[in-house]
């Protein structure tokens, strides 16, 4: 870890509680930006919930239907 991260990380604990939570949003915005948090579009989430239902619908393709996908593609 950078020393000048481990120095701060030690002030920390005497910061403000306003202050402690203002660096609490600030690293989620940072871990979200160089983590890669996807935030679902309408669309998306549309698209996870109708493949949720199937699935509490037991619309499951066999593992022959599968293998017959991919078969169909490899060559």
């Amino acid at each position: 870890m950078n020393k000048m991260l481990e120095t701060l990380l030690e002030r920390i604990d005497a910061w403000p509680e306003e202050a402690q939570e203002e660096l609490i949003r600030s690293v989620i915005e940072i871990e979200a930006k160089h983590v890669g948090l996807h935030h679902l579009s309408d669309e998306e989430r549309a698209a996870v919930r109708r493949g949720l239902e199937e699935m509490r619908q037991g619309k499951f393709a066999t593992d022959e239907e599968v293998a017959a996908v991919f078969n169909r593609y490899r060559s």
